[in-house]
C-alpha cells in the first residue's frame, strides 16, 4: 500500500505551515482535507493557503467549488484519491491535510457502500427542508428511521435530508448500509495531530479573526453575494461566512458578526478537538513542534518506503 500522510487538527493550529514543512522535507503534495476550504469564494475567510504559499509546492482540490455547489464525503474521497495516484506517480509524498475528520477518515477507513439515490429524490428532499426546514424534517426522521434520528441534531438540516433520500432512494435506512463491511484500506497512513489546549487556542482564533477582517474578509463576502445571495447555499454555511452574511444582510452589526464568529469558532475547535484525539489520530504534536513531525514522517517512510 502507498504511504500517505495526513495532517489533522482543529482550526487554527498551524496545520497549513506544518504542511509546507514537510512538504519542502519530503517532495510533498499538499492535498486539502478541509471541507470549507474547498470554495472558491471565501480563501481569506475559511484561511486557504495565500498566493505565495502556494507557489511553494503543489497544493490541490482549494477553492474549486462554486458557494451553491457541495461535495459529500464520498465525491472528496474520489478526488482526493485521484490527486495521490497523480502525486504517487510523479514520485511525490501525497500530505493531506485539513480539519474535516469525515473526510479524512473516508479516506483511509473507506465509505459505506450506499447506492447512488435519484437526483430527483435528493431534490425532493432539499426542496422540503428550504420550505419546512429542518426541525419538521427531523421530526419525519423520528417517524421514518428513528435511529438516524437519534445521532443527528434536529438543526442538522444537510444530513437530515440525506438520511431521508437514502431511506426513500434506497429502500434501506443508513444504518443497514453503514452497517455492511468496509472495502480493505488503499493507503498506509501517518496520521500527525497538532493539538494544543482549547483556552491556549481561543487567542490565536481571536488573533486570526482579526487578521481575516484586516485582510479583506468582510469585502470577500460581499463579493461573493454577487455570485449567490442564496443564505441556504452550502457555501454560506461555514463559519465565518454565515455570520458575514448576516452582517451584510442587516441582521447584525460587524461588532456582533465578529462575537458570534468567535464563539462558533470556538465550539467548533472544541469539537475537532474532541474528535480527533478519539478518531484515528493518536500521536499529537505541539504547533511549534516542527522537528518532531519531521522526524516521525522520516521514520514512517523508512518503515514503509518511498
Amino acid at each position: 500500500m502507498k504511504p500517505i500522510v495526513c495532517l489533522a487538527g482543529a482550526t487554527g493550529t498551524g496545520k497549513s505551515a506544518a504542511a509546507l514543512a514537510l512538504a519542502e522535507r519530503f517532495s510533498g503534495v499538499i492535498i486539502n482535507a478541509d471541507s470549507r476550504q474547498t470554495y472558491r469564494d471565501f480563501p481569506i475567510i475559511t484561511a486557504q493557503p495565500d498566493t505565495a504559499e502556494q507557489a511553494s509546492c503543489p497544493h490541490r482540490l482549494y477553492g474549486f467549488l462554486q458557494t451553491a455547489d457541495k461535495l459529500s464525503a464520498g465525491s472528496w474521497r474520489e478526488l482526493a484519491v485521484r490527486e495521490i495516484e497523480t502525486a504517487a506517480e510523479g514520485g511525490s509524498l501525497a500530505i493531506l491535510v485539513g480539519g474535516t475528520g469525515l473526510y479524512l477518515q473516508t479516506l483511509t477507513q473507506g465509505i459505506a457502500p450506499i447506492p447512488p439515490v435519484p437526483p430527483e429524490t435528493a431534490s425532493a428532499w432539499e426542496e422540503r427542508l428550504s420550505r419546512e426546514g429542518p426541525q419538521a424534517l427531523h421530526r419525519v426522521l423520528v417517524e421514518r428511521d428513528p435511529d438516524s434520528a437519534r445521532r443527528l441534531h434536529p438543526n442538522d438540516g444537510q444530513r437530515i435530508t440525506r438520511a431521508l433520500a437514502v431511506l426513500e432512494g434506497t429502500g434501506k435506512p443508513l444504518g443497514h448500509w453503514h452497517s455492511l463491511p468496509l472495502p480493505p484500506p488503499c493507503y498506509r497512513a501517518l496520521f500527525l495531530r497538532l493539538d494544543m489546549p482549547l483556552e491556549e487556542l481561543t487567542p490565536h482564533l481571536a488573533a486570526r479573526i482579526e487578521k481575516m477582517l484586516m485582510g479583506g474578509a468582510l469585502e470577500e463576502a460581499q463579493k461573493a453575494l454577487e455570485h449567490c445571495a442564496d443564505p441556504g447555499a452550502p457555501g454560506w454555511s461555514g463559519i465565518g461566512c454565515a455570520e458575514l452574511f448576516q452582517h451584510l444582510a442587516g441582521k447584525i452589526s460587524l461588532d456582533a458578526c465578529r462575537t458570534l464568529w468567535l464563539k462558533n469558532t470556538r465550539a467548533y475547535a472544541k469539537r475537532q478537538i474532541t474528535w480527533f484525539r478519539h478518531h484515528g489520530a493518536p500521536e499529537a504534536f505541539a504547533p511549534d513542534d516542527t522537528k518532531g513531525m519531521l522526524t516521525r514522517c522520516a521514520t514512517f517512510l523508512a518503515a514503509n518506503g518511498p
